[in-house]
């Protein structure tokens, strides 16, 4: 049995820990072939996987893949209206990610759905379409996520690219600017979002510039009224792994709003798995009996995270452990773990 076959079955199996799964779709993401791809486009009907947490992240894994074989699947799930409001965001956000002519219709359509969601992602997205065509450089992070590192390539010195929905404000943007901006709740989804990813490129320059970029996004957590850029908020703290205490209070307290979006409350709890402080456990434990499935699986994940965090390690796409460790200068150093 080929990597990719081991991996499809265990994607499919819904009697295995959602971690397994997890890794499990984050090797296929790695690998990009079109087996691959394949694998994972199975895995975004409804009518085979009733976790709308792992549909939404196969939707993302593509986006992220640049699958532009998975447009007509991203598609059909973006226009169901009886979808997860989270699945079909995440549909968007990739079709925007993927970023070709083919794209724009269902995004121009989606600009009217019901879910407020997935209208901002949608016009998000076109946006961004736009500004390619007018000769922009598509945007990442070379950071990414403590979950992509489910998918790091050991033999890379950064391998958690990743492409944003949005593409940074420069970098020589004042902090002060870009904390005004993101903080104004009546501004434009497209500018909070541009100062928001800005502030993440800064925040690499010292811990204290980390620390004043995660207290500003903990702010605005506290504050927003938008999910979609809540959500995405606590996707970067997951980033950035901050020791921010306002940040930190903030995605807990996201986590416990029972009211709160439950795609906020599940970028929260993956990033308080990011941020692995000790603190937060008996939060994520307490939650992964949420009856709210998203929620529970977004523990169950984030503890998964949490302990590799914690340990140092990290998957590669062949099944292998390596344990990373950063120098003294802060490059990251990875060893295999027999």
């Amino acid at each position: 049995m080929t990597v990719v076959e081991r991996c499809a079955t265990t994607l499919r199996d819904q009697t295995v820990s959602m971690n397994d799964r997890f890794h499990a779709l984050f090797q296929l993401r790695s690998i990009g072939t079109q087996d691959a791809i394949d694998a994972l486009l199975e895995r975004l009907c409804a009518s085979r996987e009733p976790s709308a947490l792992l549909r939404h992240e196969v939707a993302f894994a593509l986006g992220q893949m640049r699958a532009e074989g998975a447009i007509e699947v991203l598609t059909e799930t973006l226009r169901d209206a009886s979808e997860d409001g989270m699945v079909q965001h995440e549909c968007a956000e990739a079709l925007g990610a993927i970023g070709v002519e083919k794209c724009v219709d269902a995004l121009r359509e989606a600009c009217a759905d019901a879910k407020r969601e997935v209208r901002e992602t949608a016009e998000l997205a076109l946006r961004k379409l736009e500004h390619r065509g007018a000769g922009g450089e598509p945007t990442g992070s070379t950071v990414g996520s403590a979950k992509e590192r489910l998918s790091a390539n050991a033999e890379q010195d950064t391998p958690f690219y990743g492409v944003d929905p949005v593409p940074a404000m420069p970098m020589d943007t004042p902090f002060e600017v870009l904390r005004e901006m993101i903080l104004n709740d009546e501004g434009d989804m497209w500018s909070r979002y541009s100062a928001m990813f800005a502030l993440r490129n800064q925040s690499y320059a010292s811990q204290e510039a980390c620390k004043a970029c995660a207290d500003v996004l903990g702010t605005v957590l506290s504050t927003s009224e938008s999910a979609l850029l809540k959500h995405e908020i606590c996707y970067v703290l997951g980033q950035l792994q901050s020791t921010s205490d306002t940040a930190r209070d903030s995605l807990v307290n996201c986590l416990e709003n029972g009211s709160e979006h439950p795609m906020v409350r599940h970028e929260a709890a993956e990033a308080l798995g990011s941020i692995a402080h000790p603190s937060t456990k008996d939060y994520l434990i307490k939650y992964s009996t949420d009856p709210e499935p998203i929620i529970s699986q977004s523990c169950e994940i984030a503890l998964d995270i949490m302990r590799h965090e914690q340990e140092g390690v990290i998957l590669t796409k062949d099944g292998e452990t390596f344990v990373c460790v950063r120098d003294e200068d802060g490059n990251m150093n990875l060893s295999k773990r027999e």
